[in-house]
């Protein structure tokens, strides 16, 4: 016995009502800090900028306890807006708006990942493959530094800025604008300028943020297929039948 079934029009197929779709873009890390990124902006200017601005806000994160993300946000922009122009105040304030330096700031957490941190530390350094948190071990690590084996510098490394390049690396990884990082960058940054020792900061967040980290300004592509069925009056459609066996 033949049966049939009709064909139907495109716009049948399409007649329910459209629905908005919001779609979002979450990185497999979580929030990073806005000042962090702020920095990484602020490098691309110049490595001495950048520790100008790091002594400006050496202990920032302070302010963030007692005010709201906003205010935060605008003090961080005041402060930036004291080592580059107003034009790239606004450049600042689009790249912290689609997180644009946030990848950058998650290279160096999952590099201090792999070294790996000191459990329960805040900050920490590393010299010539010795860890510590304690700020009163560097004078001990440093005598014996330079028998063991020099750490790999990348490109994008924080490098204080000093003359020599031959001396004991000390790697400090710490979250800028917190107390913990003012201790070590205090011993650490009078030490460079003796040019007793090379000295190196890298990002580092003991708590990173709960929240996802959402990016914006990236290509996606977003393929929606339909699977709800609409009851058609097919006694109404006039067109094509297609039979079959």
């Amino acid at each position: 016995m033949a049966g049939r079934l009709p064909l139907l029009p495109p716009a049948l197929l399409l007649a329910s009502s459209s629905q908005p779709v919001t779609a979002r873009l979450a990185a497999k890390w979580p929030a990073t800090p806005l000042l962090l990124e702020a920095s990484e902006f602020i490098a691309e200017d110049g490595n001495e900028k950048f520790w100008q601005f790091l002594e400006t806000v050496r202990e920032l994160t302070v302010y963030k306890q007692g005010d709201s993300e906003y205010s935060y946000y605008n003090l961080i922009l005041k402060k930036a807006g004291q080592f580059v122009s107003n034009l790239q105040i606004n450049l600042l304030k689009f790249a912290l708006s689609i997180r644009a330096y946030s990848p950058t700031v998650q290279m160096f957490q999952q590099i201090a990942a792999d070294e790996p941190p000191p459990e329960s530390c805040n900050a920490f350094v590393v010299i010539h493959e010795k860890h510590t948190c304690k700020t009163n071990e560097i004078k001990k690590l440093l005598k014996k530094a330079t028998k063991r084996p020099r750490p790999y510098l990348f490109k994008g490394d924080h490098k204080f800025p000093t003359l020599k390049e031959d001396g004991p690396v000390v790697i400090l990884y710490a979250e800028m604008g917190t107390k913990d990082f003012v201790k070590f960058h205090k011993i650490l940054s009078e030490k460079a300028q003796k040019e007793e020792i090379v000295y190196v900061l890298r990002h580092y967040v003991q708590k990173p943020n709960s929240r996802k980290m959402y990016l914006s300004g990236y290509g996606v592509e977003l393929a929606i297929k339909s699977t709800e069925y609409k009851a058609v009056d097919d006694t109404q459609v006039k067109g094509m039948w297609v039979f079959f066996n």
